[in-house]
């Protein structure tokens, strides 16, 4: 009986410590939901660079290390220093056109440019995205997300530094999947990323 009490005494003053942790303030990964719509530059990317839109082995996010980090920040600011950023009406004429820019583009093309350069430097396309979001003043936008063990972090032209996506003032709406580059899935947590908005 008396280990009994005890037992109970000792499991009370635990769940009261437990308890008192706060819990983690943010999300570090945004949670995926169902297949959406592919956006139709994105489609007609596609159509051009087949080998690019397939299915992707996914093994899971990739565990960063210092010298990745180096890598990643140095792709983010060279691609943002060297590429003048233009609009697709002013560079093709037409209003929606993602390819890999040489001299300019818009921020799709940014976000393309860096994904190959990072592939080709071994990161897997499973854990390079492309994000479309909403900036605060209504815009769409797209983003470049990369799924690391550390959680997801953004690579923006419109930044110098590489963020965690919660810490962007965006609103996230849909990405790629990470199972097949050429389907695109939801972001469930994407306007509301407090721990709250997890299921």
């Amino acid at each position: 009986m008396r280990i009994k009490g005890i037992f109970v005494a000792m499991m009370a003053i635990f769940a009261m410590a437990t308890a008192a942790i706060p819990a983690p303030s943010r999300n570090a990964s945004m949670v995926t939901g169902n297949a959406t719509s592919q956006p139709i530059g994105h489609y007609d990317f596609c159509q051009i660079h087949r080998s690019e839109c397939g299915p992707n082995r996914n093994s899971g996010p990739v565990e960063m290390t210092p010298a990745k980090w180096s890598l990643v920040r140095s792709i983010n600011a060279t691609v943002n220093r060297t590429i003048t950023p233009m609009t697709d009406k002013e560079i093709y004429g037409k209003d929606e056109v993602w390819a890999y820019p040489t001299t300019a583009g818009d921020c799709e093309d940014f976000a393309l440019l860096k994904r190959r350069m990072l592939i080709q430097r071994g990161f897997s396309a499973a854990d390079l995205l492309m994000t479309v979001v909403r900036k605060p003043d209504g815009e769409g936008h797209a983003v470049l997300t990369l799924r690391t063990a550390e959680g997801d972090f953004v690579l923006d032209n419109l930044a110098s530094e590489v963020k965690p996506w919660f810490a962007t003032p965006y609103s996230f709406v849909k990405r790629q999947s990470s199972y097949n580059a050429g389907r695109w899935v939801t972001i469930e947590n994407g306007r509301d990323v407090l721990v709250g908005a997890l299921r």
